[in-house]
């Protein structure tokens, strides 16, 4: 596995060096091993990642499945740290889909207050993301620190979380930089930030006014906050299912600027509402009041109410149920807002049903696009990583990490099932990796390239270039003895 070895810290990056979401990344000391993120990957062919060692604790980064979703796989009595809001969300997910709640050991952590894990200080730094309770760690250990991204952007409803991470002289400078990638080399131009979402929602249903429907995460809070803006300056009503309302009412645990059913012109929709009974009734004790709260007067709206005036109604609904009711209200036809990544289309990352009901609505209606990405796109990139300014940059959570190097500095790119090493003397990661392809050509030819690439090299090291180059030591002082006669370095160092 990728390893990194810093005065006794090791960084092992389980899953994420090559793909989009499985985040697994850890951290290790004599005494202490934690994870960052333990999640399920969204390729179905991807591997599942296999511990070789006991885990100390474990720190979930935001509530989506691919940085949770293998924590059933982990030993219940394993620590695990998340925001009390990612804890809700991750378990309303569970048991809407069918599923047990989690019964890990968990603990839940605020913004920005330090917490301890063994030989490991670690500071939540909540960010802006498609996900509500999202966040960066910085995690300082043996006098190293080390900041993981987690996913981030710049342009959802909270933009002042990015500015403030970017500013904030704690993180300057920091030892490494696990950094996502997911938008490199992906446009955002079509909708740059939610507010061009709202636009595009609300054009829709002023040009054309029928019912509307929306696909999308209901847990991707911004974007049912832009379509619900869009309902409030075109006049309609927005109607939202069970889980969807649940989702809203957890908001109030960090918020009180999310609409929720008790508003008033936000109503619960009571159709199908076996399907969602079901699931609250099976955990009691999890949902407290909201069943009552759902048939409190005016909450709560039914097909048959709607069917009167549809066209004043946009409904935030499971995919599974917009067809059919259409059909229940004898309409020819409806819009149909799909707001999440394009990707969920293709059967690499849907299964089978799900593909062809969203083909089939694509077909039938008025299907519209309107998302804007969760992750960061790359002038955030470029911003964050010029503001942070890490000795070593390493691309995670990204499917173009050789590009890295074309846009950042101080990159190291990790191959999975290779291991790497640096000490306290180390090589920057650009000069490494080039130094590396150097001498793999033809060191002979190329010793001005070389110049270039050490020559602000401080401090070294002889046992980190044996590492890096994965030569003998005799081999690797050779190499320094060369460079030392070409006037590349100076060699030993006085």
């Amino acid at each position: 596995m990728n390893q990194i070895e810093e005065n006794g810290v090791t960084l092992k990056i389980h899953k994420g060096t090559d793909e989009i979401g499985g985040s697994c990344i850890e951290l290790s000391t004599d005494n202490t091993t934690i994870l960052l993120d333990y999640g399920t990957p969204l390729k179905k062919e991807s591997e599942q990642v296999i511990l070789d060692k006991p885990i100390d604790a474990i720190l979930i980064s935001h509530p989506h499945q691919d940085h949770y979703g293998e924590l059933v796989n982990i030993d219940t009595s394993t620590p695990v740290y998340c925001g009390e809001l990612s804890l809700e969300l991750m378990n309303a997910t569970k048991i809407f889909t069918g599923s047990s709640i989690l019964e890990n050991n968990f603990h839940t952590f605020q913004a920005w207050e330090k917490f301890e894990v063994g030989d490991f200080k670690i500071t939540p730094y909540l960010v802006d993301h498609s996900a509500p309770d999202a966040y960066a760690f910085l995690v300082e250990v043996n006098k190293k620190r080390i900041l993981y991204s987690g996913d981030f952007r710049a342009h959802g409803r909270k933009p002042k979380l990015f500015n403030k991470m970017i500013q904030d002289p704690l993180l300057k400078g920091v030892d490494i930089l696990l950094m996502e990638g997911t938008m490199l080399q992906r446009s955002n131009d079509d909708f740059p930030d939610e507010q061009s979402v709202e636009d595009e929602i609300f054009q829709t249903i002023k040009e054309h006014e029928q019912i509307t429907f929306m696909i999308g995460s209901s847990q991707n809070i911004d974007s049912i906050v832009s379509a619900y803006r869009a309902c409030k300056r075109a006049g309609k009503v927005f109607v939202v299912d069970m889980y969807t309302a649940w989702v809203l009412e957890k908001l109030k645990i960090v918020s009180n600027s999310v609409p929720n059913m008790s508003w008033g012109d936000v109503k619960v929709l009571r159709s199908y509402g076996k399907y969602y009974y079901d699931k609250i009734s099976e955990n009691p004790s999890h949902f407290g009041d909201f069943k009552s709260k759902i048939y409190k007067d005016g909450n709560n709206i039914q097909l048959e109410e709607i069917k009167l005036s549809a066209s004043k109604y946009f409904l935030k609904i499971s995919p599974s149920f917009i067809d059919k009711s259409i059909q229940r209200l004898n309409l020819n036809n409806a819009n149909i807002i799909y707001s999440q990544w394009l990707g969920y289309l293709e059967e690499e990352f849907s299964d089978i049903k799900t593909v062809n009901l969203y083909k089939k609505l694509q077909d039938k209606y008025n299907w519209v696009y309107a998302h804007t990405s969760g992750h960061a796109d790359l002038r955030s990139l470029k911003k964050f990583a010029s503001s942070i300014h890490p000795k070593i940059l390493i691309p995670i959570h990204t499917e173009y990490k050789k590009e890295f190097e074309n846009h950042f500095h101080n990159v190291t790119v990790l191959v999975d099932n290779k291991d790497f090493s640096i000490n306290e003397n180390f090589l920057t990661s650009y000069q490494v990796n080039h130094l590396n392809k150097i001498f793999e050509e033809d060191l002979d030819a190329k010793y001005e390239e070389a110049k270039q690439l050490v020559l602000n090299t401080e401090n070294l090291s002889i046992s980190v270039l044996q590492r890096k180059l994965q030569l003998g030591y005799n081999e690797t002082a050779n190499f320094l003895e060369e460079l030392n006669d070409a006037g590349v370095i100076e060699w030993p160092a006085k």
